[in-house]
């Protein structure tokens, strides 16, 4: 008999310190750490329970402290990287490198991982759209510097951009109509802008441009990721388009240059519309339904081949009309 009681106090005790932990468990999930003094569990169950909150809110500070390096690091590292290729891999190589979006891609990545894959593809399917509004700028910016200054110029691009913005924020989000503005972006851009004889060979970019580029996309995408959960996927896609590299690119040329080099410079970005058009449209039905590391490489990987048969048919086309003006 004295056997069976010890086995069954032993038993008791189990279930009692079994219980006793769950009970301290349970204190720990609501916060209440002075119900555990309570609780009979005393000083040293405070400093128990503490520890796992100590452990989770220095795990939050690890993710929050790699989501800001990703943040300040990704899109100037793609930049880097896209605007040596030419001088490192040679031209063959920084032309499939180009059909990347070295800006707008990592931010749309930076916004899957912060808010979910159904967050992503919404925002990827703004960026599609969005496309229209960036061509809204170059379409703005071309016609008004050949008469203006470049200041004015650059406010009737922003101006136009933004009514552009928002005028897409209004429109159905679905993959159709996104696809249709960007569509509708491009052929206005062959179409409409000015035609000008001159050539973009410029100068080759220097430190400080490169400098400044970085340090621009580094900008934006802090900006974005930052205003992402306020704003909504809706915005957080547009801006994520926003022509800051454009407006870099033509504010220069357009002091360096002049107006007819900012005209050929612009022409010339409608070329890689395509592959960001590829890029976007393959993010917003991937994403839902797949990984985003597996959605975000196969959209590059088809924004390359993009790129590649657009520079093709550009090249065909400059040579036949060599052909015919040498007839």
């Amino acid at each position: 008999m004295k056997g069976h009681s010890s086995v069954a106090a032993r038993r008791h005790s189990k279930v009692g310190s079994l219980f006793d932990t769950r009970h301290s468990m349970r204190i720990w999930s609501e916060g209440n750490s002075g119900s555990a003094s309570e609780s009979g569990l005393g000083n040293r169950g405070v400093r128990l329970l503490s520890r796992p909150r100590h452990t989770l809110e220095c795990g939050f500070k690890c993710l929050e402290i790699m989501m800001l390096a990703l943040k300040l690091t990704l899109v100037p590292l793609f930049l880097l990287v896209v605007s040596m290729s030419g001088k490192w891999w040679g031209p063959s190589v920084a032309g499939w490198l180009a059909g990347l979006p070295v800006v707008a891609g990592p931010i749309l990545y930076l916004l899957t991982l912060s808010h979910g894959p159904a967050f992503g593809a919404r925002a990827a399917n703004l960026s599609l759209a969005a496309i229209l509004a960036s061509e809204a700028f170059n379409f703005a910016y071309a016609w008004t510097c050949r008469s203006r200054s470049w200041p004015i110029a650059l406010i009737a691009g922003l101006v136009v951009w933004f009514l552009s913005a928002c005028g897409l924020s209004l429109l159905p989000t679905s993959p159709f109509w996104a696809s249709i503005d960007a569509v509708t972006a491009v052929c206005c851009g062959q179409s409409f802008l000015p035609r000008t004889s001159a050539v973009t060979a410029g100068a080759p970019l220097s430190r400080f441009d490169l400098l400044g580029r970085m340090t621009a996309g580094a900008l934006l995408t802090l900006s974005v990721t930052s205003v992402s959960a306020w704003v909504g996927p809706t915005w957080s896609g547009l801006l994520a388009v926003f022509p800051l590299l454009g407006i870099i690119l033509s504010v220069s040329s357009h002091r360096a240059y002049g107006p007819a080099f900012v005209i050929s410079l612009l022409r010339g970005i409608v070329l890689v519309r395509s592959s960001f058009a590829a890029f976007c449209l393959v993010l917003t039905f991937a994403l839902p339904f797949q990984r985003p590391i597996v959605a975000f490489l196969e959209a590059a990987l088809l924004a390359m081949i993009v790129q590649w048969c657009t520079r093709r048919i550009a090249a065909r086309q400059e040579r036949a009309s060599v052909v015919v003006a040498a007839e």
